[in-house]
């Protein structure tokens, strides 16, 4: 099973880069984790909101795996503990399949793509900047790997 991290933006400051990459690295040969960035949909007048995101939304679905799982991150989505992600982790890995996360842009997920998707999760209940959601849900997503190997990295 892959997990890849659907995002968009594409422009990220090097901390984002190297904060991804190194929590990338760490994940189990079993459980590969990637990022697949698309481009924003430029901010101009004459665009409406919703055609931005629609657009955003296409690039994204073309990111990624056929016919894998989708799971958007979203502030009205359901909260996790580590446990939790590590039981819903463990349940998509005996399932089979490929698991993406979708990340949208400034004015967030097209409401098409919300809609097909297959869980909604949040990682918090705080606005947080889309370049550090990609570097939270990466370590969450290792440490969550790390409580199904009974790796002493996580401590409750």
């Amino acid at each position: 099973m892959k997990l890849v991290i659907a995002a968009v933006g594409t422009r990220m400051p090097n901390w984002v880069e190297e904060g991804f990459a190194d929590y990338s690295k760490r994940m189990p040969r079993e459980l590969p984790l990637e990022l697949a960035a698309v481009k924003a949909e430029p901010r101009s007048e004459g665009k409406t909101v919703a055609g931005m995101m629609a657009a955003e939304a296409q690039r994204l679905r073309g990111a990624l795996p056929p016919r894998c799982r989708t799971i958007v991150l979203d502030e009205r989505g359901a909260e996790l503990t580590t446990q939790n992600l590590a039981q819903r982790l463990q349940r998509w890995m005996n399932e089979g399949g490929d698991t993406a996360f979708l990340i949208g842009g400034p004015d967030g997920l097209d409401p098409a793509l919300k809609q097909e998707a297959a869980e909604r999760v949040r990682l918090s209940g705080l606005t947080l900047p889309h370049a550090m959601v990609r570097v939270m849900l990466a370590e969450a997503l290792y440490r969550a790997s790390s409580v199904i190997r009974g790796h002493p990295y996580h401590r409750e």
